[in-house]
């Protein structure tokens, strides 16, 4: 547990500090409406609109998630030269992140996810995404702008959707630079992509994400008897494959799991009073944490606030972020 006197201090400590998010960029977009009969050209529901609005996703609800929590972001990744990637930077600069390290590219298609809503409720999603490998240059562009100004930034988040932005070039890049810089990173890993993720300081798979990186079928961890030693297992191994510092692991509704080096796993309950939607609070998580740590908060204490954070943004309809006042009252 963490006192809420703890939480303000460490959170508004890190309001005069700067995290560096790489990542993939996206559109999370939402069409709300009322379905009051079925298509009579064929078996659907017929939707009429009421409502439609536009979020950063992705690496850029992590941007996002910062700057709400009153820390400084820096976003770095691509985007399309087409409307939805004007439409994403206006949007993260309408929130003041700094989108200098944000590289446009013909080779990119931005990606949009449109949620279609109808009583709060999810009933169809729409992706427009294209997985794309941008050239050498293209990724030689991102590095040189993540090297001017790593001098004034505290950690760096990586997050990855698997869409083309985090290469085993660019994790190299980011943890030997911040490495000789003496700066955290986090990772946000992507179900079992094979990278090299040595030297990472905090890694955040959820548990499917953690079993699959082990190679472990993943286990119902409700009403386990041996949940403990469960995880013991799957933290210590990822712990020697990715080599890093700490793990937090999420949990879903059991909550998450932090299983640090040197010191002893806690399993962290969750906070939330009501589920309303899940997405994004991942982002919510490791951008809380690392906002934590940058402030003066150790592991443990970060974790707890993550926590915290987690239950405010799933009693939330879409993707959402929290301010640090909204994680005291809660």
């Amino acid at each position: 547990m963490i006192d809420k006197g703890k939480i303000e201090t460490y959170l508004r400590s890190a309001n005069n500090k700067t995290i560096l998010v790489v990542g993939d960029l996206m559109i999370d977009e939402y069409i709300s409406g009322k379905v009051t009969r079925i298509s009579p050209e064929a078996p659907v529901p017929v939707l009429e609109v009421r409502e439609e609005w536009s979020l950063p996703g992705g690496a850029a609800n992590v941007a996002l998630n910062i700057q709400c929590l009153g820390t400084n972001a820096i976003m770095a990744g691509y985007v399309g030269n087409d409307k939805a990637g004007g439409d994403l930077i206006k949007m993260l600069e309408d929130v003041n992140v700094d989108v200098s390290c944000i590289v446009r590219s013909e080779d990119v298609c931005t990606t949009v996810k449109t949620r279609i809503l109808t009583d709060c409720q999810q009933i169809v999603r729409v992706d427009r995404e294209k997985i794309f490998d941008c050239a050498t240059d293209c990724e030689e562009i991102l590095k040189a702008k993540i090297g001017q100004l790593i001098s004034g930034v505290d950690a760096i988040i990586v997050e990855d959707y698997r869409k083309g932005t985090i290469t085993a070039s660019l994790i190299r890049y980011i943890v030997d630079l911040a490495s000789a810089n003496g700066i955290p990173v986090g990772l946000d890993p992507k179900d079992d992509k094979e990278l090299d993720f040595s030297g990472i300081t905090i890694a955040k798979p959820n548990f499917k994400e953690a079993c699959l990186a082990v190679n472990i079928h993943e286990p119902s961890l409700k009403g386990c008897i041996d949940a403990d030693a469960v995880l013991l297992e799957i933290g210590d191994k990822l712990l020697e494959k990715w080599q890093t510092e700490v793990l937090l692991i999420s949990l879903g509704a059991m909550g998450m799991y932090l299983h640090p080096r040197i010191g002893t796993p806690v399993l962290i309950p969750t906070k939330a009073k009501k589920v309303f939607d899940v997405s994004g609070a991942g982002d919510t998580v490791i951008a809380t944490f690392m906002s934590a740590l940058v402030g003066g908060a150790n592991y443990e204490e970060s974790a707890h606030i993550a926590n915290y954070a987690a239950g405010v943004v799933v009693g939330k309809l879409g993707t959402s972020s929290c301010c640090v006042d909204e994680i005291i009252k809660f």
